[in-house]
């Protein structure tokens, strides 16, 4: 083997060749794709959860306005609340079903309504990307008139 002298023209070719770049930039773009990916799974994941709570304090204030009392008003609307965010496949880490049933206390007749808020908060802990949060809370309100005829039996 001989030791050789590049000339200026060889060198200059030797220092601008594209030889390994390719690898340089995988190392560099690879983390910023998984970022990306992952900000689309966790914003695809926000607007499903988002879009399966619409409509459930609704459900629930519609099935409080039927019952009879107060306190049943209450755990009926917590239990359809938990029910139609189950069959919604919505997994909440806490669930919380707050329920204004001041309307109960009016003449039967008269106007009066329920009123349902449903808190859901979505755990995101799973996609583990740092300087995200690990959880999304998500609220759905609504009311309902009562059941004018909800003493006569």
């Amino acid at each position: 083997m001989t030791n050789r002298v590049l000339r200026r023209s060889e060198l200059r070719q030797w220092w601008r060749s594209d030889r390994g770049s390719e690898s340089v930039e995988l190392a560099i773009l690879l983390p910023v794709a998984i970022l990306v990916i992952a900000m689309l799974v966790i914003g695809a994941r926000i607007a499903l959860a988002g879009s399966s709570i619409s409509g459930v304090a609704g459900i629930a204030a519609r099935d409080a306005s039927l019952a009879r009392s107060s306190a049943s008003a209450k755990q009926v609307a917590t239990v359809s609340a938990t029910d139609a965010l189950a069959s919604r496949h919505l997994h909440c880490a806490d669930i919380q079903v707050a329920v204004d049933v001041s309307g109960f206390v009016s003449a039967p007749g008269a106007p009066a309504s329920v009123t349902v808020d449903v808190t859901c908060t979505v755990d995101l802990s799973d996609v583990g990307v740092p300087g995200l949060p690990g959880s999304r809370t998500l609220h759905d309100s609504a009311v309902s008139p009562l059941d004018p005829a909800r003493d006569a039996s």
